[in-house]
């Protein structure tokens, strides 16, 4: 790529403004003589720096590939040309490796990429065999985080009769997790013979998935006058008790009416440090949620409102195939649910980026 978009390059064109605009605050005498304003000036800069160096050095390669080109015209110094022809085609990769870099600092900085994540997932349609269908999804996660060299901490765990589960929660935490697991919130359709068929037919359930990035304390406020906090002895599968203290932790926000839950330590405290961890993630997919709503009416169309009751992908179990039917592709089947989901990843986060361009 030895040319950028032209909304992109303006985007950048104006980066470098804004950072020559700041050094020469920083060098003004008034705003050393203010620490605040003089740490708010270098905080701006350090944000810009890295991706202003990089624009910089892609200037100067496409001005070099152009000063090349302009030898190889007729009537140049053959000598010249011949050198200019053979260092083309490393010049032209440098320059779209760093023009493609460029593009992806940018849209990082649109989103909630390098955060954690929370997923969720439950059973929805279909009984038992959604339940086994929810415990196969959470068991193709963890194995992808695994793969990922990801932390995968379980958070809540609501256990079927069956060995399925009606409810699990678990926090995963790594290079990029939300980046790569945003696109998995939404409904999971599964086409199989349940294991409980005798006449072998298949049968159709549910489950649905949320990825919710995990926030900081500071960046979702809790008035504790907002909470109502219950506590309970967790249990198991069978109401099989894990402890006989009531360990087990739901918080209910009061002006949200959300509510969540945690039972899976032993510790009374720790169950509610990962319950408030849940409960800032719900709340602030819930703004996050409202804001796309807000300017979606402003623009009179719905854009990527993320709507979790939509079908995302249905799995064929005697087809061996996974549709993802924002894509329209098929996938191995066998494949994704050994938890190799990056061709999957790779596709929705392409197809994601064209889109997210455009708001450049």
């Amino acid at each position: 790529m030895s040319q950028l978009r032209p909304r992109i390059q303006a985007r950048l064109d104006g980066m470098v403004a804004r950072q020559r605009e700041l050094l020469a605050q920083s060098a003004d005498p008034e705003a050393t003589r203010k620490p605040e304003r003089l740490a708010s000036i270098q905080k701006e800069l350090g944000s810009l720096y890295a991706t202003v160096a990089r624009y910089e050095q892609f200037r100067a390669t496409v001005a070099q590939i152009e000063d090349n080109e302009s030898l190889l015209q007729p009537g140049a110094d053959s000598d010249l040309a011949e050198l200019s022809r053979a260092e083309l085609p490393e010049l032209k990769a440098r320059a779209a490796a760093l023009g493609e870099g460029l593009i992806d600092a940018l849209l990082a900085d649109l989103g909630d990429d390098r955060r954690n994540c929370i997923v969720e997932i439950r059973a929805g349609t279909g009984g038992e065999e959604a339940a086994l269908f929810a415990r196969d999804l959470s068991d193709l996660y963890q194995r992808y985080a695994q793969r990922m060299g990801w932390e995968v901490e379980l958070m809540h765990s609501s256990e079927a009769e069956q060995g399925g589960v009606k409810e699990v929660i678990f926090a995963l935490r790594g290079e990029g997790v939300f980046h790569y697991l945003q696109f998995e919130s939404g409904g999971h359709r599964v086409q199989r013979v349940p294991e409980t068929e005798a006449k072998g037919r298949v049968h159709t359930s549910a489950a649905t998935v949320a990825v919710l990035p995990e926030v900081e304390d500071v960046e979702i406020a809790i008035d504790d006058k907002d909470l109502k906090i219950d506590t309970f002895r967790s249990s198991g599968a069978g109401g099989q008790h894990v402890n006989k203290t009531e360990s087990a932790v739901r918080i209910t926000h009061l002006p949200s009416g959300v509510v969540v839950a945690c039972q899976e330590e032993r510790s009374q405290l720790k169950n509610r440090q990962r319950a408030m961890k849940l409960l800032r993630a719900r709340l602030y997919e819930a703004q996050k949620r409202a804001a796309a709503a807000a300017r979606a009416a402003e623009r009179k169309e719905q854009v990527g409102t993320g709507d979790r009751s939509e079908r995302i992908r249905t799995y064929n179990f005697p087809q061996d195939r996974l549709t993802d039917h924002r894509l329209g592709r098929n996938f191995s089947l066998t494949q994704i649910m050994e938890g190799r989901l990056e061709p999957v990843v790779a596709a929705l986060l392409a197809d994601d980026r064209e889109r997210r361009l455009e708001q450049i």
